[in-house]
């Protein structure tokens, strides 16, 4: 499956993913979404989250409520892709966890900014 957002205006946000290994398979987990998957390996896991992720967002955006999702959970609305020096992931973390944040397009109408 691979999910696309149609864009209009051009945005981004930030999101966590973290990876940890569980016996032979992978978990994966969204933090901001809360949205979780699993794989053989971080690679299928990555992808699985990736589109999971695009779902939730494209579902939220379909029901209107993505605006009033963002700011719940104070995800930010970029209008250009952030640099990697200015996306911050604040911890605790433990040494099983690989962390990783992810940037994803977003159309500005569905945020109604």
């Amino acid at each position: 499956m691979n999910y696309k957002l149609v864009m209009k205006k051009k945005g981004y946000i930030v999101v966590t993913f973290k990876f940890r290994r569980d016996g032979k398979k992978w978990t994966a987990f969204c933090e901001e979404l809360g949205t979780a998957t699993f794989g053989r390996s971080i690679q299928e896991a990555q992808r699985k989250l990736e589109d999971l992720v695009l779902l939730h967002l494209n579902t939220l955006g379909d029901v209107g409520e993505i605006n009033s999702f963002f700011k719940e959970f104070n995800i930010a609305f970029h209008s250009h892709a952030p640099k990697k020096n200015e996306i911050k992931i604040s911890g605790p973390f433990d040494t099983n966890t690989y962390v990783r944040p992810y940037v994803y397009p977003i159309h500005k109408e569905e945020l109604n900014i």
